[in-house]
């Protein structure tokens, strides 16, 4: 290989490094609720936060926008994505029926390994709420759902399951004012895993849905029916 295609090999690799880094680091800020829902975002600022061109940042928020975590409109630019309530009502409604699945699969196909990383994981959950640190709780919470749902062994679900926005919903909907971790939470989790080291899927997917639909009801989202008229 020639000093000529070498250097375009490594330019290549530098560009795609400097787009990874874009991507992910916004998608991370995202997610985090770092940026509220709404706020606008602009290529000079996040040109300057990242280190990038704008055509790298460009290429970026084209794909955020079509995987729904930013939004692009003529003459309001780029904002970060909101939802109104009927659309994160059927968001966590989806994540309900997804996770109970992967819960009940995971019940089913989980590895000897992968249940002590389960039961490690849970212990420092417990470890945490014990000592207060909410921050470490919901690393612990993040872990443990990602680490079942690796466990159910069953990609068609886990890939529906990925591109469900809830995260962006969970922080768009959070009671702040509200006890974390929320009462119960604890409890739940261990429900869950009690059920998958039993090997008893039926049980596993309904503590999963239990525990899903009691985080979903903990957020202020008014999913109440309409009253009749008349």
């Amino acid at each position: 290989m020639d000093s000529d295609s070498i250097d375009a090999e490594s330019g290549a690799k530098a560009s795609g490094n400097r787009y990874s880094h874009a991507y992910e680091g916004l998608r991370a800020l995202l997610l985090s609720g770092s940026i509220a829902p709404g706020t606008r975002l602009t290529e000079a600022d996040l040109t300057r936060m990242f280190d990038v061109s704008r055509s790298t940042m460009r290429t970026a928020l084209a794909r955020l926008t079509q995987e729904g975590y930013v939004t692009s409109e003529v003459n309001r630019g780029v904002r970060a994505r909101s939802f109104s309530e009927e659309e994160a009502a059927d968001i966590l409604e989806a994540r309900e029926i997804l996770e109970a699945a992967l819960a009940g699969k995971a019940a089913e196909r989980a590895t000897a390994e992968e249940i002590e990383e389960l039961r490690s994981t849970l212990q420092e959950m417990e470890e945490a709420q014990s000592r207060g640190d909410q921050e470490a709780y919901s690393r612990g919470n993040r872990r443990l759902h990602q680490q079942i749902k690796l466990a159910a062994h069953q990609q068609t679900l886990a890939r529906a399951h990925d591109t469900l926005l809830y995260p962006l919903v969970m922080r768009q909907y959070r009671n702040l004012a509200a006890r974390h971790p929320r009462a119960g939470s604890l409890d739940e989790h261990q429900a869950i895993f009690l059920a998958i080291v039993t090997r008893n899927p039926d049980a596993a997917a309904a503590a999963m849905r239990h525990h899903v639909g009691s985080a979903r009801r903990a957020l202020l989202l008014d999913t109440s029916p309409e009253p009749p008229v008349g």
